[in-house]
């Protein structure tokens, strides 16, 4: 079994979605492996991973208008120590993913045709997130 590893940095802007499939599908090329498994990982509590519409951006307004309203920052934790957004983006994170699988067939990764890969921050600050990709064939 071939593994290929690699930490990626992403800079987020506040609550926000950030593409990263072209940055994932260049590791992937970059590992050479032609039959596989891609395994995304994001080493954070506040922020999550999701595989998601990339051709109409109102899916992801939508989205997070809807995640607003299920998880609203004007509610009262009791854990808000970095300020009102910290429990709330726990909770979407907890509702979300923070790791993802995709096969790899014939060195391309097997997403839909309209599905990218996102990073979600849900802060309202900008932050810079750490991605784990693992590869294995």
């Amino acid at each position: 079994m071939t593994h290929y590893q690699k930490l990626l940095r992403v800079s987020t802007n506040g609550k926000s979605f950030q593409n990263i499939t072209s940055k994932i599908v260049a590791i992937v090329a970059e590992s050479g492996v032609k039959t596989g498994l891609c395994t995304l990982f994001l080493r954070h509590t506040s922020a999550s991973l999701v595989i998601q519409e990339n051709a109409d951006p109102d899916v992801l307004v939508d989205l997070a208008n809807f995640m607003a309203k299920l998880v609203p920052e004007s509610a009262k934790y009791i854990h808000d120590a970095e300020g009102d957004d910290d429990m709330p983006a726990h909770i979407r994170t907890a509702l979300t993913h923070t790791s993802e699988h995709i096969p790899i067939n014939n060195g391309h990764l097997v997403l839909g045709t309209w599905q990218g890969i996102y990073i979600w921050e849900h802060r309202q600050h900008n932050h810079v997130r750490e991605l784990v990709v693992h590869i294995s064939s």
